[in-house]
């Protein structure tokens, strides 16, 4: 079991070097893994650039979002982004969260993230939106109550992409690789429907197409793949041994 969370936790490490090379996360926005012997507990780490990520920075929670063991260490405020949704769906085992600007169009205009690419059919048949506005009135923008929580795990429902309104993007996955490939593809989606929409008018996928095109890319041969790609991409290699 130790030799099991040991991998899992170089895995989290690896994630988010990854998605920070891929230019998904920057300085800020978060990934995470649920502890898979224990559905009330998952992985994040402490609160750091995902590009500096160490194995010795990733912290055990509860889905209180509270750290298992004391800690000293400053925690990400929106922890809670993860508890939430990991406590209202049982189906999900990462979430990563984060502000890719390829995404933030979509976030500050009505204009609808549809999948357009075979691969963006990850993003699956439909993109939820959440706006703080409508519960929560004016704040920081920051997701960090677990009321705020609860209210963006509540919009992303029974999805795996939802918009935040004005801030960035919140993805899940039913594995950590899972929720990498999906971050990535849905920044990669997001980037050319901006590019076709100022060419024309586009054509989405239809729904069934994204339903095949989706269960063909999700499965472990694409997504471990691409995994090994990305991740001989990292720069510091040696972080991620």
């Amino acid at each position: 079991m130790v030799a099991a969370l040991d991998l899992l936790q170089r895995e989290l490490v690896a994630a988010n070097r990854i998605l920070a090379n891929e230019g998904v996360l920057d300085t800020f926005g978060h990934v995470s893994v649920r502890h898979p012997e224990d559905a009330s507990r998952f992985f994040l780490s402490r609160s750091l650039a995902p590009e500096l990520v160490t194995a010795a920075d990733i912290v055990e929670f509860g889905l209180d979002c509270q750290p298992v063991r004391r800690t000293d260490v400053r925690l990400y405020a929106e922890r809670v982004i993860h508890g939430s949704i990991y406590r209202l769906r049982s189906d999900v085992k990462a979430v990563c969260h984060y502000h890719a600007p390829a995404l933030m169009p979509f976030c500050v205009t009505d204009v609808a993230l549809v999948a357009v690419s075979h691969l963006g059919a990850t993003m699956g048949r439909h993109v939820a939106v959440w706006d703080s506005r409508h519960d929560f009135g004016d704040t920081n923008l920051l997701v960090a109550t677990d009321e705020q929580g609860t209210s963006l795990a509540r919009a992303l429902g029974p999805d795996w992409l939802v918009l935040m309104r004005r801030h960035g993007a919140t993805v899940a996955g039913r594995s950590l690789r899972e929720v990498v490939f999906r971050a990535i593809y849905a920044n990669q989606n997001a980037d050319i429907l901006h590019r076709a929409l100022l060419l024309g008018k586009i054509e989405p996928l239809t729904p069934g197409e994204v339903e095949a095109a989706g269960a063909v890319n999700l499965q472990p041969l694409a997504i471990d793949r691409a995994w090994e790609c990305w991740k001989a991409r990292v720069p510091d290699q040696a972080a991620i041994k």
